[in-house]
């Protein structure tokens, strides 16, 4: 991993907006990503948006896991839950890297009863999927349902420690520190999934302020046969990745379409695939 001097530097919490055929995406933005010293705190805002860095949908309800630089658990302080977003705070004590991560687990899929097609309720588990399949269901068909959003905050010099896999869903493995971008010089990415490189996965990123603009300035990339991409920044400021297999959005006919709870689908079923998807939110500084 490629490291620098360390940064002392404010987050740009800029908004952003994306079109409204665009599904609600979640995110977390901290007030600084790199701080100098040996204690500081930094708060969080954490959404659920239309409009990315916007709070105008819903908050990310979930307390969020905090590894701290020496890999032991840490914890976020006054987390508070609003209507359209939450907040909370970490005080960091530890010199290095930390990472602040919401993973969202668990199982979808449907089960044949009395000759319709049920789907699964929303929420099941791997702990509750056997309660959640009635007696009699046949023709059961499930896939693992996975995201992870997490942020890196460093204070003094950056370090990997947190960067450990756990060997679940899609995770990220940098050559370029994160909390080291400058806008001259790419950044170098390996994803993993399932604790192997994560081939030909879709890589998109989107840099802050659209809501104020008409050019939304995506990019959308590729991960090579080693798991690996490469960015190029534009602007300084805050940038939203997310990874995930085969884009935002399904393709096909009909894709991404909301069905009501509980209802069969309207076409043949086929096998579930796995949703697995990654978000980060990066802070890009101008060298």
């Amino acid at each position: 991993m490629n490291f620098r001097k360390p940064l002392i530097a404010a987050a740009a919490i800029a908004a952003i907006a994306a079109p409204a055929a665009i599904a609600h995406r979640m995110w977390m933005v901290p007030s600084s990503t790199t701080v100098s010293g040996t204690d500081n705190w930094v708060t969080v805002d954490a959404a659920v948006s239309n409009d990315l860095f916007f709070f105008d949908h819903q908050p990310l309800r979930a307390v969020p896991l905090v590894t701290q630089p020496d890999g032991t658990e840490g914890k976020v302080e006054n987390h508070n839950v609003g209507k359209f977003r939450a907040t909370f705070d970490l005080h960091l004590t530890q010199q290095g890297t930390y990472k602040v991560a919401v993973v969202n687990e668990g199982v979808f899929g449907s089960y044949m009863l009395n000759g319709e097609r049920k789907m699964l309720p929303r929420g099941t588990t791997a702990a509750t999927l056997a309660a959640a399949i009635p007696a009699g269901a046949t023709d059961v068909q499930t896939a693992e349902n996975l995201s992870r959003n997490e942020i890196f905050i460093t204070q003094g010099a950056p370090t990997a420690t947190v960067f450990k896999a756990s060997g679940k869903g899609i995770e990220l493995a940098p050559i370029t520190h994160p909390n080291d971008l400058v806008t001259n010089e790419p950044a170098n990415f390996q994803f993993l999934k399932n604790g192997k490189p994560g081939a030909g996965l879709t890589v998109t990123v989107i840099p802050g302020g659209i809501r104020y603009r008409n050019d939304l300035k995506e990019q959308v990339l590729k991960t090579d046969a080693a798991g690996k991409v490469s960015i190029k920044w534009g602007d300084p400021g805050m940038y939203w990745v997310m990874v995930n297999e085969g884009g935002e959005r399904p393709e096909g006919p009909g894709a991404g379409a909301q069905r009501p709870a509980g209802a069969a689908p309207s076409g043949p079923a086929g096998p579930p695939r796995a949703r697995v998807s990654y978000v980060t939110t990066l802070e890009v500084l101008a060298p």
